[in-house]
């Protein structure tokens, strides 16, 4: 079991490895940002597809899903669209140090949909955020554009998480990813269309680009989702939050190292970075510790009854 569970932690590692790969392909593939999500979202949901027909998963749901599920979709193509616009007017860096907000808010969302109190440390922590982002404001106000596209985009993805919560406890995970990815990709069809956007040039990519978006569909969207399922099933949600959170680290070191120069960053903007990220850190800390209390309290007052 123990053998299971560090096998399942250095596999999230890998994944998380490779989610922070994510940010640096959307920089090496030319096109567009819109271009590049409807091409990611139509190549992974064909790939769901055909394993959901390989497995013979149903694909039945009811409308009510069918509809939350349609948001939700339309909710993940815009978080893309936004996170690579980010990328495509700022850089890797920027994009991944401001979505390290998302877990902040997350936090100020998380009480409204699961109508909760809010917890007074999360106050604290959102103000240290905000000094964090004040650092980078101050010392990259050449990105001010892409940081409050990514600002918008880390924002996007805390909705997104908020609504797959709810889905996720009631409904296959394959299932919810696919309908999720399908109606993106019918919704940004839908805008291509109507601003006339398909023409010969859009069909007409650059060999580099059709490999880096096959990786970025294939091994980033739908293996990651698939592989990310079956490791959480051998760790807790603590163990996971910390891990996912090294997503930025691995992107900005792997950005760094593969697109050199154009990466490089003032002193203040890894401060402010590294700020973000270690309140992130605290805050789930915090809120494992809160946990493990409650459950502690509970089964006290269940021993004595």
């Amino acid at each position: 079991m123990r053998s299971d569970n560090l096998k399942s932690y250095l596999h999230l590692h890998f994944i998380v490895f490779i989610w922070g790969f994510t940010a640096v392909l959307g920089a090496l593939i030319s096109i567009g940002a819109t271009e590049l999500v409807w091409y990611r979202m139509l190549i992974a949901s064909a790939v769901l597809f055909l394993y959901i027909k390989y497995k013979g998963i149903s694909l039945k749901a009811n409308r009510k899903t069918q509809l939350g599920l349609t948001v939700a979709g339309i909710i993940i193509a815009l978080h893309w669209l936004t996170f690579f616009e980010a990328v495509k007017i700022s850089n890797v860096s920027i994009t991944l140090a401001m979505m390290s907000t998302g877990a902040f808010f997350t936090s100020i969302l998380e009480p409204i949909f699961y109508k909760r109190k809010v917890i007074w440390y999360e106050i604290v922590f959102g103000l240290l955020v905000i000094c964090g982002l004040y650092l980078i404001f101050e010392v990259e106000t050449r990105y001010t554009e892409g940081i409050i596209i990514a600002l918008i985009s880390a924002l996007l993805s805390a909705v997104f998480t908020l609504i797959n919560g709810k889905f996720a406890q009631k409904h296959n995970p394959i299932v919810i990813s696919f309908y999720e990815l399908f109606t993106g990709t019918l919704f940004i069809t839908l805008f291509l269309a109507v601003t006339a956007r398909f023409d010969a040039a859009f069909f007409q990519l650059k060999q580099l680009d059709w490999v880096y978006l096959i990786v970025l569909a294939t091994v980033c969207t739908a293996y990651a989702f698939f592989a990310s399922v079956k490791v959480m099933k051998h760790l807790t949600p603590y163990t996971i939050m910390l891990t996912t959170n090294m997503e930025p680290v691995y992107g900005i070191i792997l950005a760094f190292l593969i697109l050199g120069d154009a990466e490089q960053m003032n002193t203040g903007f890894y401060l402010g970075a590294i700020l973000i990220l270690c309140t992130v850190i605290l805050n789930g800390i915090l809120k494992h510790m809160r946990k493990r209390k409650a459950i502690r309290v509970l089964n006290g007052i269940k021993t004595i009854e």
